[in-house]
């Protein structure tokens, strides 16, 4: 476990020699580096492409970045980086990259991944939150609490909390949401989609065990881990008279985070495998979202942070399992009775000859 990975000052100044020193952040270095990189980017696309083809969402992502450099010394001391949050980000870089390349090779511009991506992204953290929230509403509102503290407790995500059924939930309505401005055929694009859904669940599950969330039941296995003091693991066994305070750490427990990283792996190369087979567009979602909740569903009777619900042992992530599979059962009914062949990913142009039969 390492829910921090490093610290990062803030205030920290790069020594020049004879020269003296220049900050790092603020209006120092890095900021002169990141514009220096963005206008080299910028010439470059301009020159090869032509003004059109500059992307609203990158030039966006790349002026809040350069505000936030800025203004960063002004907000914050120090930065901390999350074991988390980390994971998260690198598979969505790792996610929307393969995605980006793939339409590419597929014949289409790689930028729509990007843009899918980040609206996904900010849509599918938004529902995990909310989800959690919903699910653990006890632990925010608790009698007492001012309305600061209740709100800052909503949005404190180092802490933890967020649920992954919630996020997509909420990714999947930002997916629409893009696909219905910008003329993407849902089904084409999340036969791609869905190969880098499971690559991010793959990073965002070793957070998980950086952030010693979504920990497993006791078992005896060479592979058992351990997690330290004040751990969310050690807290919970502690209170439920597992654990005594002079313990060092929690008991051996199933790494039920790295199991459902291997099997989200596992669905990555499935889909991916399975995708130029397709005979239809929505196929390789049936594959991806009948295959899912099967393995989420046997890995939860190995998890030991969550209580049956509804009065059975089931947790709500089993319940939610077992809905979300019968969801696909009738998905794969009606894609029968469709029977429709592939399609453009764009409505308003053709399939590429030389990829049409992939």
């Amino acid at each position: 476990m390492r829910s921090t990975l490093f610290v990062i000052p803030l205030d920290l100044r790069i020594p020049l020699g004879p020269l003296g020193s220049i900050p790092l952040f603020g209006l120092g270095l890095l900021l002169a580096i990141w514009i220096l990189l963005g206008v080299v980017a910028f010439v470059f696309v301009v020159r090869k492409h032509g003004w059109k083809s500059l992307p609203i969402s990158t030039l966006m992502i790349w002026g809040i970045v350069a505000v936030l450099i800025h203004e960063a010394p002004r907000l914050v001391p120090q930065v901390p980086v999350y074991g988390y949050g980390t994971m998260l980000f690198l598979g969505f870089l790792t996610a929307a990259w393969v995605a980006a390349r793939r339409l590419t090779h597929y014949g289409y511009d790689g930028e729509i991944a990007w843009d899918v991506g980040m609206w996904g992204f900010i849509a599918g953290i938004l529902g995990a939150r909310l989800f959690f929230i919903a699910q653990y509403s006890e632990r925010f509102f608790i009698q007492g609490r001012s309305t600061a503290e209740v709100l800052k407790s909503l949005v404190n995500l180092p802490d933890g909390g967020l649920v992954f059924y919630g996020g997509l939930i909420g990714g999947v309505l930002g997916y629409f949401v893009f696909c219905y401005f910008r003329r993407v055929r849902p089904l084409a694009f999340a036969d791609i989609a869905i190969t880098s859904l499971f690559i991010g669940m793959a990073f965002g599950r070793i957070g998980c065990l950086l952030n010693g969330c979504c920990y497993g039941d006791v078992c005896d296995l060479p592979w058992a881990v351990t997690f330290p003091q004040n751990s969310v693991p050690y807290v919970s066994e502690l209170q439920r008279g597992l654990l005594t305070v002079s313990a060092a750490h929690s008991l051996p427990l199933h790494p039920t985070q790295l199991y459902s990283s291997i099997s989200s792996a596992m669905l990555v190369l499935l889909t991916w495998v399975y995708y130029p087979y397709r005979s239809q567009d929505g196929e390789v979602l049936a594959v991806g979202w009948l295959t899912y909740p099967v393995l989420r569903f046997t890995v939860e009777f190995l998890r030991g942070d969550e209580i049956g619900r509804f009065g059975t042992s089931l947790t709500i992530s089993q319940w939610v399992s077992l809905v979300m599979f019968f969801g696909a059962v009738i998905y794969c009914f009606w894609l029968r009775q469709r029977r429709h062949s592939t399609h453009p990913l764009l409505q308003s142009v053709q399939l590429p000859p030389a990829r049409a039969a992939a």
